[in-house]
């Protein structure tokens, strides 16, 4: 069976993955869901000291996911989550997996959609230059304007209390500054490539952060050949693999990707 690789987002760690992992693993496939370089403690850890935050860069986290990737057997399923949707997008781009699914996805660069909410969702981190050097939270209230917008206050506080970390605050205005310099920047992907894997983009019609907007802009960037599909799901917020009823999405974004897997 295929290896599925699980790629998470900012403000959080694998964890976010957790119901995911078991549920494919319960399928009779190896799953992996690797942690940016330094981000293998635990949130508890991270949010006591985030140092290992501020380290990183999008460089950085693209090699290590190609290094996790390279040492599986075959080429696998690669799903990412917000930001993880942006490096799922690269790391097809460069080559690596049979299929990929963006859920939420960050947009790659020349991605110019800017709607409100997430203007709002990423104020904590924009709304001053020096955070630019800073590994920035959210608190509960911009968690769930964020994250979980359609979770009930109980779940949305779980959830913020089991998940979210600080997120880096130089990689974010990176990616807002991405489309203002000349170049190739961190999050560029070569929109004709006609050799990379087959490609779903997945959108939550509630996300606040990484809205539908973005999620149909960023697919109508792809002119190549190869499969390029987008669905979106009635009801779901930003967190959307820990939403009620993340099972059945879980289950048809498989099926979809091993149907078209190359």
């Amino acid at each position: 069976m295929k290896p599925i690789v699980l790629v998470h987002g900012f403000w959080v760690t694998p964890r976010s993955w957790e119901n995911w992992v078991a549920h494919y693993e319960a399928k009779g496939h190896k799953v992996i869901a690797p942690a940016y370089p330094g981000f293998e403690v635990e949130v508890e850890a991270l949010n006591a000291d985030p140092a290992p935050i501020l380290e990183v860069t999008v460089p950085r986290i693209i090699a290590h996911l190609e290094e996790q990737i390279r040492a599986l057997p075959e080429a696998p399923i690669i799903m990412g989550h917000s930001a993880g949707g942006a490096f799922t997008q690269i790391l097809l781009d460069h080559g690596y997996g049979a299929a990929g699914v963006a859920l939420n996805s960050a947009p790659t660069e020349g991605v110019r959609v800017v709607p409100l909410s997430q203007v709002k969702s990423t104020f904590p981190v924009l709304k001053s230059p020096a955070n630019r050097h800073k590994a920035v939270p959210l608190n509960l209230e911009q968690w769930t304007y964020a994250f979980t917008n359609t979770f009930t206050a109980q779940e949305s506080r779980a959830l913020y209390e089991r998940y979210a970390i600080p997120a880096n605050g130089g990689i974010l205005w990176g990616s807002v500054l991405a489309n203002f310099q000349p170049g190739h920047q961190d999050t560029w992907v070569d929109y004709h490539n006609d050799d990379r894997a087959p490609l779903l983009f997945v959108s939550g019609s509630e996300d606040h952060i990484m809205p539908p907007e973005i999620q149909r802009s960023n697919h109508r960037h792809y002119k190549s050949d190869t499969i390029t599909e987008i669905r979106e799901y009635e009801g779901y917020a930003h967190l959307l693999p820990a939403q009620r009823g993340w099972e059945r999405i879980a289950d048809e974004v498989l099926d979809w990707a091993l149907r078209h897997a190359r």
